[in-house]
């Protein structure tokens, strides 16, 4: 893939604001021993949400088996899993007074169950100290485990996120271990395993994809019956990682959106700056509002 040579683009450009709420979080999140994906993951929103008081936090450490090419979070054979995380994160919940959380992870291949009963555990601490917050997982794929998606969906989250993060042709070379077909697997089977489950999926634009494929991709999401799509521009993290290949307009954003939304979403959010974990609580309402009748699909098998 070619590195695009056109300068980072305006709208791209981030006023950094580290505030008093900024400040604030960060030593919540350091006094309980906590990670965020905004940082490890080098979100562009972090002085944004953060100063507001709301983050996404990042259970089972910080370290990911998994080196995705697009990815900035630490990768390697993880050593940390804290016992105590599910309550210190539902304790941070309360003491921000948070109306909606999302909860994400680094891919723990290394342990038996990827993770799922950590995020069961992490959802029900949540909801024992804070009953009226909306709880959101951004999961990783479980390995293709039917079973340990039925963990996670038993500890019934208001919202299961998994990110397809790029087009069907782009996927094995940005993706470490991940399928294509697997991710639209796990978001039908969330839907058949719990059904009027509430499905959400990300991608990432500007790796060298067509608008086309990127349409293509979200009609894949919907037949999988996913009502809630996010749609960002790629930012290389490091010269490791693969090169933008170019920075899509906020005018093509919004075209994005609009076929989204025809193909049925319940929601899109489309932007340069928009990640999975941004304006969260405000998808999942205007979701809500859209008062869409999504049907179970059958059940089929997860490969």
């Amino acid at each position: 893939m070619r590195q695009t040579k056109e300068p980072k683009p305006e709208w791209l450009k981030i006023k950094l604001n580290a505030g008093d709420g900024y400040q604030e979080l960060k030593g919540m999140m350091r006094g309980r021993k906590l990670h965020t994906v905004c940082e490890e993951a080098q979100c562009p929103n972090i002085f944004e949400c953060w100063s507001q008081r709301t983050a996404t936090f990042m259970i089972l450490g910080k370290v990911c088996t998994r080196a995705c090419r697009f990815c900035a979070v630490t990768s390697g054979m993880p050593t940390e899993l804290d016992l105590e995380e599910p309550r210190h994160v539902a304790q941070s919940v309360q003491e921000m007074g948070l109306k909606h959380v999302v909860i994400t992870s680094v891919a723990r291949d290394d342990l038996n169950d990827h993770g799922a009963t950590m995020f069961a555990a992490t959802i029900t601490a949540v909801r024992h100290l804070n009953p009226l917050t909306d709880i959101e997982v951004l999961i990783p794929d479980f390995g293709g485990e039917p079973d340990r998606l039925a963990v996670v969906l038993n500890a019934k989250p208001n919202v299961l996120n998994h990110n397809l993060e790029t087009v069907r042709r782009l996927s094995d070379k940005v993706r470490a271990k991940a399928k294509y077909d697997r991710s639209l697997s796990l978001l039908q089977a969330a839907k058949a395993l719990r059904p009027g489950q509430t499905t959400k999926s990300g991608l990432m634009v500007g790796l060298g994809e067509t608008k086309d494929e990127v349409v293509e991709a979200m009609s894949d999401l919907r037949k999988a019956g996913v009502d809630i799509v996010t749609i960002g521009q790629y930012l290389q993290p490091t010269p490791k990682h693969i090169a933008v290949h170019r920075y899509y307009h906020p005018d093509e954003f919004k075209e994005l959106k609009e076929a989204g939304m025809a193909l049925g979403f319940a929601h899109v959010e489309a932007g340069p700056l928009v990640r999975s974990s941004y304006h969260a609580r405000e998808q999942a309402e205007s979701a809500k509002a859209a008062s869409s009748d999504y049907s179970s699909l059958p059940k089929e098998t997860w490969a």
